[in-house]
């Protein structure tokens, strides 16, 4: 009965911090609507801050709308380890072939998430408090659990951006009443999470920038642009693919006849790169061609 009480409180007041940012996804919210509850229940049994489980699975399923997700119900990107008794799947990750663990629900994939934080690793993080969602992002990131650099900065982006924050609470504290705060007129970002080759991406819609997009994502506006193989002056046309990860070495099995790709009036290299998931860098290599090679109509390339 605690916990429910408790739990109202915390989701009223996140129902109102949900519309202080400036600009959000839907997508995003969507998310953390139907899985806070899980969340939250996870940080009562576990007492790690739901605000770090919801980032997490934000980040590491694109608002669960990636392959692992949508196949195999894995929220958190968890691979399967030495110790990993249950079913898997491999997952193409920039080449290579890994195994990943599938779960039967969602439920299962967040408490296979909290087991897998007990591991002693990461045992320092169970000093922190359970309100210190900034030292749990940095201390994740210094205990190895993700390699990229930016991995606790984007962590800590989403969690104030959504204030996921709003959700935290010390259960052994007595009950939480949240800060009431007005609710200024937003505007939602509506963009719809698709994958590519195994990568996330979002269309952009007129009058976007990567500045605009990055700030929705959660991701620095400098690894959009790395993820895209862009600089800040390519500009950004309504319908133009931008990813939200690492595009792949070499497009996806049988996505074409002998995975060769005839060339088309006013192609461009880096047309062709986003169309099919693959860094411009891995296009010019598959293709053995210098960098200042212009595509020719009717020519071939190799996507793989």
């Amino acid at each position: 009965m605690k916990l429910i009480r408790l739990s109202i409180l915390v989701l009223c007041g996140f129902a109102v911090n949900v519309a202080n940012a400036q600009t959000k996804s839907q997508v995003f919210i969507d998310y953390i609507n139907k899985y806070k509850d899980i969340a939250i229940q996870q940080m009562v049994k576990h007492r790690i801050p739901a605000s770090i489980t919801l980032a997490q699975g934000l980040l590491e399923s694109g608002a669960g709308n990636s392959d692992l997700a949508k196949r195999s119900n894995n929220h958190f990107g968890i691979k399967c380890g030495g110790t990993w008794l249950g079913a898997s799947t491999t997952h193409f990750d920039d080449g290579r072939n890994e195994c990943f663990r599938v779960y039967e629900t969602v439920n299962d994939s967040y408490e296979d998430h909290s087991i897998f934080l007990h591991k002693e690793r990461y045992g320092r993080l169970y000093r922190l408090g359970i309100l210190d969602y900034k030292g749990w992002a940095r201390g994740l990131k210094a205990c190895g659990y993700a390699s990229s650099p930016t991995y606790a900065d984007r962590l800590i982006n989403l969690i104030e951006l959504y204030e996921l924050n709003t959700l935290d609470y010390d259960p052994d504290a007595p009950v939480y009443i949240p800060a009431q705060r007005p609710l200024p007129v937003i505007e939602l970002n509506t963009h719809a999470i698709k994958t590519n080759n195994g990568v996330m991406y979002v269309n952009a819609h007129a009058g976007d920038t990567w500045a605009s997009l990055a700030k929705a994502f959660g991701v620095s506006k400098k690894k959009l642009l790395k993820f895209n193989d862009a600089t800040d002056d390519v500009p950004l046309n309504n319908g133009d693919i931008v990813y939200l990860e690492t595009k792949k070495s070499k497009a996806s099995k049988n996505v074409l006849k002998d995975n060769i790709y005839i060339i088309q009036k006013d192609d461009s290299m880096y047309g062709i790169a986003q169309k099919y998931g693959i860094t411009l860098k891995s296009l010019y290599k598959l293709n053995k061609i210098p960098y200042d090679y212009a595509p020719v109509e009717g020519g071939s390339l190799r996507l793989r």
